[in-house]
């Protein structure tokens, strides 16, 4: 069954597209007369697109001539027959187009409104991107589903999706055939699947694994480590460490030196196996003691972050999910990308938006920790004129973050 996350617009080859959502699956059930094909993530595509999931089933349904039911309380979705995933994939592309992007900017921030002239019934995209109003196609068979089964107005809460640009958006309005608003509507965790991916094997990262019966987890002991550090002499390659509780920044021997030298070590050598070599990372720190310190994250931000972080994000945050905890650790996390975008690669510096994106997505930052470091020059990580670049980077971000609040409080009045 494939999976994965796929541009709402999958005619727009950009990796950095701001608006996201799963690759739809396919399972086919029965056989004979009784074969049908669910359809196991509709949901989750719904929920991507601000559409009731009955709207693309039913569009099957009407597409193909056949029969759909739905089971909206299980969330199963199901038309009748046997059908290509890749078929279904093309005719959603034919329901985002029809009945989810604008007409005018073709951006999926819409939502569907019912407007009623007289004893006539009319279907407006209202995009929330541009401000047109543009209406769908009447004579589709849809339309009449839609009006008989009419969205649910619910009030909406900020949406984090999107890793595109600074002022990231979602696809679509709010709208919902339930009467109760969907957790990211209301503010609360987003049903993106690579967030819950990435919180489930975060919980996967404890000592009952497989790793420690592997052989080179007994390199981990404090004599191999030992060794290593006496076999690369001349310090971390680049990993400074601020001052902190345990351990002085020049003494390669303290846990945080053995920890940040030990990553840098290993980092290249897992071949694609990233969740055992996070486990091995999480093991490291609490071997050293030092899992729930917030310097352990400052470390673990410079040593495992490259300038190839954008990708990197999302491969190492279930770590950080385990390991980011309180403010303190939020912060030691900034200090780390402020130090890799300030000392380490500068010409990162216009993608801050994006890398602060990418970690506020996965809820690794809360929005008054990076509003109160954006908006606070300190020398405490880097140089003060280092620490104004990178803060003067962070704006789009920042002001996407305020622009969020004050239209989720015009939302609630």
């Amino acid at each position: 069954m494939a999976s994965g996350i796929v541009n709402i617009r999958r005619d727009v080859d950009d990796k950095f597209y701001r608006y996201r959502m799963p690759l739809l699956t396919t399972k086919i059930e029965g056989k004979g007369n009784g074969i049908k094909t669910v359809i196991p993530n509709m949901a989750d595509v719904a929920r991507a697109l601000s559409r009731p999931p009955a709207y693309p089933t039913k569009f099957f349904g009407c597409e193909l001539g056949a029969q759909t039911s739905f089971d909206e309380k299980n969330e199963r979705y199901i038309v009748n027959g046997a059908h290509d995933a890749n078929r279904l994939r093309e005719l959603l592309d034919g329901f985002i187009d029809k009945f989810v992007l604008c007409k005018s900017c073709k951006n999926p921030e819409t939502e569907l409104i019912i407007l009623k002239q007289g004893r006539s019934e009319d279907i407006i995209r209202d995009c929330k991107a541009c401000g047109e109003r543009t209406g769908v196609d009447m004579r589709h068979k849809l339309t009449t589903f839609i009006l008989k089964n009419p969205p649910v107005k619910v009030k909406k809460g900020k949406k984090k999706t999107g890793t595109g640009d600074a002022a990231a958006g979602v696809g679509g309005g709010g709208d919902s055939p339930d009467a109760e608003a969907s957790p990211a509507e209301n503010g609360e965790e987003s049903d993106d699947e690579l967030t819950k991916k990435i919180k489930a094997e975060a919980k996967d990262l404890n000592n009952e694994t497989t790793l420690a019966k592997e052989d080179w987890s007994a390199d981990t002991s404090p004599e191999a480590v030992k060794q290593r550090i006496k076999a690369l002499e001349g310090g971390m390659s680049g990993v400074s460490l601020g001052g902190d509780d345990e351990g002085s920044d020049d003494d390669a021997n303290s846990p945080y030196g053995q920890l940040g030298k030990w990553v840098e070590e290993n980092r290249d050598s897992h071949e694609g196996d990233t969740k055992t070599f996070l486990v091995a990372v999480y093991k490291k720190a609490e071997d050293l003691g030092i899992e729930k310190k917030h310097k352990s994250v400052l470390v673990l931000a410079q040593a495992l972050f490259t300038d190839d972080v954008l990708n990197e994000i999302p491969k190492y945050g279930p770590l950080f999910a385990k390991t980011v905890s309180s403010e303190k650790h939020q912060k030691a996390l900034l200090g780390g990308v402020e130090r890799l975008v300030g000392l380490s690669h500068p010409d990162l510096l216009p993608a801050v938006p994006k890398i602060l994106m990418a970690l506020y997505q996965l809820d690794l930052l809360e929005e008054e920790v990076v509003t109160q470091w954006g908006t606070h020059v300190s020398k405490k990580y880097t140089d003060k004129e280092t620490s104004k670049k990178v803060r003067k980077a962070s704006e789009p971000f920042l002001k996407w973050l305020e622009e969020a609040d004050d239209d989720s409080d015009d939302d609630e009045e």
